[in-house]
């Protein structure tokens, strides 16, 4: 296994690690903004109020993109696997 191959793992399994955190990362980021906004339309600078609603919708957003989730990771895995014997060489 050449440098280039480990390379080219590294950078796949980072772009995975992107792809499969995005959902849950652009949720969190509208949710945020939308209460940033209500709390100063508001002025109410309740520390609370920002994390128990992201909480919520990001546990959401895992729940409903789990099913992607799963077969994406599973997909890459598979292929990783499958790899292996032509990385041996």
């Amino acid at each position: 296994m050449n440098p280039d191959t480990v390379i080219h793992i590294g950078t796949d399994a980072l772009r995975m690690v992107l792809l499969l955190s995005l959902p849950m990362l652009l949720v969190a980021l509208v949710v945020g903004v939308a209460i940033s906004l209500f709390q100063a339309v508001t002025q109410i600078q309740e520390m609370t109020l920002t994390f128990v609603p992201k909480i919520i919708a990001v546990f959401g957003s895992m729940v409903l993109a789990a099913p992607w989730l799963t077969k994406t990771m599973v997909e890459f895995t598979r292929n990783l696997i499958e790899s292996i014997p032509g990385l041996l060489r």
